[in-house]
């Protein structure tokens, strides 16, 4: 990796005076645990490949423990979006630092277009987000940027363990469920490396997994993303009902749709496939009709 004095980041002060000078204790109610040791968050940085020149996106920076590693790492330009603002004063020591190549953004990161961001600070799709996420808005999210799947090549990104094991899931395990099938159907998954909760200040009461999510070119099977998330949603919504119980909530005739899916009644949610997912949204999407 690119070391951090030859990217001009030396002489910063250190993320524990950083958090000392702008009061920035924690708040729970943004999900906030920082990452103040470099060893790992330049572990993180490395896991999203090559960043020299890359577009990156960062969602909550928070002190900007991971920040400084995008930078080192030649992220160009890199976009962190933070909407504490003790967290936005704090980063702007980072300003000269990064040579022109860091736009803060106070922002919402669940309202923002990621795409007119880059547009706007002379970056370029597809993005590449690298973030440590406020654990209360990850798999929102993920769902978000995965609906606009092509402005993205790559999501590296620290959720809970818990979250990271939906994500990666497989039919018929107890973790499969809505989050597991659609990131699935638009995206490659892949779990990184765990983090115990003594790696934050202050320490979570779960263990963190740093995982890849790859978008696909075009989806696992051919749906509407709509229709997806709409039969999905309904699907798992009552999981342990059969699916001609289940999806009564869609306020179609639940045999015509399954029947034009060529999907068995007596199935449940957790038995079907991503591509028999597909399948059922393509089916709804055409008004249940065979």
């Amino acid at each position: 990796m690119t070391t951090s004095s030859a990217r001009g980041l030396e002489g910063l002060p250190s993320l524990k005076e950083v958090i000392a000078s702008f009061g920035l204790a924690a708040r729970r109610s943004l999900g906030q645990h920082f990452l103040l040791d470099p060893r790992i968050t330049e572990r993180i940085a490395a896991a999203a490949g090559k960043l020299e020149g890359r577009t990156v996106i960062e969602v909550g920076p928070g002190p900007g423990g991971l920040t400084r590693a995008l930078l080192a790492a030649g992220a160009a330009p890199l976009i962190a979006i933070e909407r504490d603002d003790r967290c936005v004063a704090a980063l702007q020591s980072l300003n000269a630092a990064a040579q022109g190549r860091l736009a803060i953004v106070p922002a919402d990161a669940l309202t923002v277009d990621e795409a007119e961001l880059a547009r706007a600070n002379g970056g370029a799709t597809p993005l590449t987000i690298v973030a440590n996420l406020p654990y209360n808005i990850a798999t929102v999210l993920i769902l978000k940027w995965l609906a606009r799947a092509g402005d993205f090549a790559d999501i590296v990104v620290m959720v809970q363990k818990e979250v990271a094991e939906r994500l990666a899931a497989s039919p018929r395990s107890s973790d499969y469920g809505r989050l597991s099938v659609m990131v699935q159907w638009r995206a490659q998954v892949e779990m990184l490396f765990d983090l115990a909760p003594g790696a934050f200040t202050p320490p979570p009461k779960v263990v963190s997994t740093v995982v890849r999510i790859t978008p696909r070119a075009e989806p696992l099977a051919p749906a509407e993303f709509k229709a997806m998330e709409t039969v999905v949603r309904a699907a798992f919504g009552q999981r342990r009902k059969m699916l001609r119980s289940a999806l009564k909530t869609l306020g179609r005739n639940t045999g015509q749709l399954l029947d034009a899916a060529g999907i068995t009644p007596t199935a449940r949610a957790e038995e079907l496939s991503i591509a028999e997912f597909a399948s059922l949204a393509r089916a709804y999407a055409a008004g249940g009709e065979a």
